[in-house]
C-alpha cells in the first residue's frame, strides 16, 4: 500500500522481456539508495507481470507503443504530478528531464564500452558490484505453473527431472530451425544421462509452430507449456526445470536469473555480450570466434547435443 510520505521513484525499463530481466537488479539497488522508496515501474506490457510482486513496487504502468512516440506522452501525463525522489530510465529517453525529480539516472550510449549489459546497468546506477538479475516469483505464478505441469506429469509424463526448451526468439536470425529441436530431443531421449527425463517446451501464444517438433519428439515424456500463461507463469514453469536450453531470447535470461543451469544458442548476435548471466550458464554459437558471426542454421544438432551434455555434467552429475 502506498505511503503518502514515502519517497517516490520512477523506474522506466524496457518493452522487451530479456532487457527487463537483465536490468531487474536495479529494483533492489533503488531500495539501497533510497530508503523506504515506493517504486513505480513503467515497461512494456509483456514483461509487466515481472514487477507485480517485486519488493518496493507499488505500481506498474504498461507502455503500449504508439505512433509518434505517443506512449511517452501517456507516461508523462501519468507521472508529471508526482515529485520524484529519483527517476531511473534504462531506455535513455528524454522523459526524466521533463519530470519534477530530485535525481535523474538516464542510460547513455557512453556506457557501451564492451561491458556486458548487466555491468553497464550496474555502472549506470553507480553500484559497487554487479547487479545480478532477479525474478520475483509469487504464489500466483507458481500455482498457474503447477496447474499446467502437474496434470501432465500425472497423465503420463512421469516425475523425472525436467529439461526446459525454449525453441523461440522473436528477432530474425535468432531462432534455431524447429526441426533441429525435434532432432535434439530424439538424441537426448536415448542418451543414458537423460534416462527418465521430461522435456518441457516453454513459450508464448505465438510460439506453437517452432515448439511442435520438440513436443512431438518427446511424445509421452513431453510437457507442453507453450502459451499457457503470462511471462511470470512461464518463469515459474522454468523454475521447476533442472536444465534449460533455449535460443537467445527473454526466456533464456529468465532461466539464468532463476539460477537454472542454462544453455543459450546464438547465431549472428554477440554471445559474449548478451549471453546468459551467471555461474551456471553457457553458450553455444554458430561461430564461436569472438567478433565473428555465422547464420544460426550453421549450428548443428551434434554441436548443441555436446553442449547440453557438458552442461549436464557440470551441474547435474556433480
Amino acid at each position: 500500500m502506498a505511503d503518502g510520505n514515502a519517497p517516490q521513484v520512477l523506474f522506466v525499463t524496457s518493452n522487451r522481456i530479456g532487457d527487463c530481466v537483465i536490468s531487474s537488479g536495479v529494483i533492489r539497488e533503488i531500495a539501497r539508495q533510497v530508503a523506504g522508496a515506493e517504486i513505480t515501474v513503467a515497461c512494456g506490457r509483456p514483461p509487466a507481470p515481472f514487477f507485480r510482486s517485486a519488493p518496493g513496487v507499488v505500481k506498474v504502468i504498461p507502455l503500449d507503443k504508439k505512433k509518434l512516440s505517443g506512449h511517452w506522452l501517456d507516461l508523462w501525463r501519468q507521472a508529471r504530478a508526482t515529485r520524484w525522489e529519483m527517476v531511473v530510465d534504462i531506455r535513455g529517453s528524454g522523459l526524466a528531464w521533463l519530470l519534477n525529480a530530485r535525481r535523474r539516472i538516464v542510460y547513455s550510449r557512453k556506457l557501451e564500452t564492451g561491458l556486458r549489459k548487466v555491468q553497464m546497468v550496474s555502472a549506470m546506477m553507480g553500484a559497487d558490484r554487479d547487479l545480478d538479475p532477479e525474478i520475483f516469483l509469487d504464489d500466483r505464478a507458481r500455482s498457474e505453473a503447477a496447474a499446467v505441469i502437474d496434470p501432465q506429469l500425472a497423465g503420463g509424463a512421469g516425475s523425472g527431472p525436467i529439461l526446459a526448451l525454449a525453441p523461440i526468439a522473436h528477432q530474425p536470425g535468432k531462432s534455431w530451425p524447429a526441426d533441429r529441436w525435434g532432432a535434439l530431443v530424439e538424441r537426448l531421449k536415448v542418451e543414458p544421462r537423460f534416462d527418465g527425463w521430461r522435456f518441457m517446451a516453454v513459450g508464448g501464444p505465438g510460439d506453437r509452430p517452432p515448439a511442435t517438433p520438440a513436443l512431438e519428439a518427446a511424445g509421452p515424456r513431453g510437457i507442453d507449456f507453450v502459451g499457457k500463461g503470462d511471462i511470470l507463469a512461464s518463469a515459474a514453469a522454468i523454475d521447476r526445470a533442472d536444465l534449460f536450453v533455449g535460443n537467445d531470447s527473454g526466456l533464456m535470461h529468465v532461466s539464468a536469473a532463476l539460477g537454472r543451469p542454462t544453455l543459450g544458442l546464438f547465431g549472428p548476435t554477440e554471445w559474449w555480450l548478451y549471453g546468459p548471466w551467471g555461474p551456471r550458464t553457457a553458450t553455444v554459437a554458430s561461430n564461436e570466434t569472438r567478433g565473428q558471426f555465422a547464420p544460426i542454421e550453421d549450428l548443428t544438432v551434434q554441436h548443441v547435443f555436446e553442449a547440453v551434455i557438458r552442461l549436464h555434467d557440470a551441474h547435474i552429475r556433480r
